[in-house]
């Protein structure tokens, strides 16, 4: 807030200058609207020119002093060759505006050649690498599994949430639907989660893109303004972006990536839930959520059992295993019951009685 105070003093007075001066010889009021438009150009080259790297100011710097001295020699050359005139004004000045401005752009891009760290001093500094910014999405911050993620430490750099996107997630908590509501709630939670995480740097950017109505598009401009990375769980705003060039860092399939890998021909113990859309198949779930469907398995719903894994299909949504149950296999696995013999048997005494004792038990597995 202080910055746009001294930014719109700083407007002010340029345009003051301008009513008192009149650089431009024009009436009063004309010059001070001339000088306010020079100082809200200059405000602007400002706020471009601070998400500059100081390797890319200072090679824009010794390009346009370079290029300044290329234009002198031309406008030598110029002078020599062309008689004095408003042609030889012309062509010195645009050769000076074309020097300079190649090599202000030329100096800019090389800049990142650079190597300010072996010069020691102030510019020690710059041996450590460039800030990388994550982007959050209105989607992935309602998802809330970034939170568990960024307490892991796998997230570096500043993790950026746009002010826009936080209108949208107030619009959403302030919704009439009760479902809707309690989602935009549970993304402010988020929000404060990640926010009281002191291994995490959020910040919250005021740029906007008043010309793009649409949130996804908006930020994807923000990324190419920050050179930074979107992270998000919407398959439609992911291809977008990559269509444009701009890196996206997708939840969902950080997720895919991590779930256990399964073989053809490796045994599991699944639960059968429900009934699957083929013939004698059922439907089983794993802990994180992936579908099993088994052969032969229909008649198990609600039983838990043996699968032999038969393919594994990886798909955008995520991954499914097919397996197959095989009855016989487990027939032969399972116990046999008994057949209990009982017989009698007689004790001889001594006195010549027969007594009888109790029955004699034998168990014999079943044919």
């Amino acid at each position: 807030m202080d910055l746009i105070v001294v930014r719109l003093l700083f407007i002010l007075f340029v345009a003051l200058t301008c009513y008192k001066i009149q650089p431009f010889d024009l009436p009063s009021n004309l010059d001070a609207g001339l000088g306010a438009l020079l100082g809200v150009a200059i405000v602007t080259f400002e706020w471009r020119l601070r998400l500059v790297s100081l390797k890319r100011l200072i090679g824009a710097a010794i390009g346009s002093v370079l290029g300044i001295f290329g234009a002198y020699l031309f406008a030598l050359v110029i002078r020599n060759s062309i008689a004095p005139g408003h042609t030889q004004s012309f062509l010195q000045i645009m050769v000076m505006f074309l020097m300079a401005y190649v090599g202000l752009i030329v100096g800019a891009n090389k800049g990142d050649l650079l190597n300010l760290a072996a010069l020691g001093g102030i510019f020690g500094g710059e041996k450590q690498s460039r800030k990388s910014y994550k982007i959050l999405d209105t989607s992935v911050i309602i998802d809330g599994r970034i939170a568990d993620i960024a307490e892991t430490g796998f997230l570096d750099g500043v993790i950026v949430a746009p002010q826009f996107v936080l209108r949208e997630l107030q619009l959403v908590a302030d919704s009439a639907d009760s479902l809707k509501r309690n989602r935009g709630r549970r993304g402010l939670d988020i929000l404060q989660r990640l926010q009281k995480m002191a291994s995490v740097q959020i910040q919250i950017v005021e740029d906007d893109f008043p010309a793009v109505r649409e949130v996804d598009l908006k930020l994807i401009e923000l990324a190419k303004l920050y050179e930074g990375k979107i992270i998000t769980n919407d398959f439609n705003l992911n291809k977008v972006a990559q269509l444009q060039g701009v890196a996206v860092l997708n939840i969902n399939e950080l997720a895919n990536s991590l779930k256990p890998i399964v073989l053809p021909g490796e045994t599991m113990k699944v639960f059968i839930l429900k009934e699957g859309k083929e013939y004698n198949q059922g439907v089983a779930y794993l802990d994180d959520g992936t579908m099993v469907v088994v052969d032969n398995a229909r008649k198990m719903i609600g039983k838990t059992i043996d699968i032999s894994v038969t393919s594994v299909l990886q798909t955008t949504a995520g991954k499914m295993i097919f397996g197959k149950w095989d009855e016989r296999a487990m027939a032969r696995t399972e116990p046999r019951p008994a057949v209990v013999v009982t017989t009698g048997a007689a004790t001889v005494i001594p006195n010549g009685e027969p007594k009888k004792t109790a029955p004699l038990v034998v168990e014999r597995p079943a044919e």
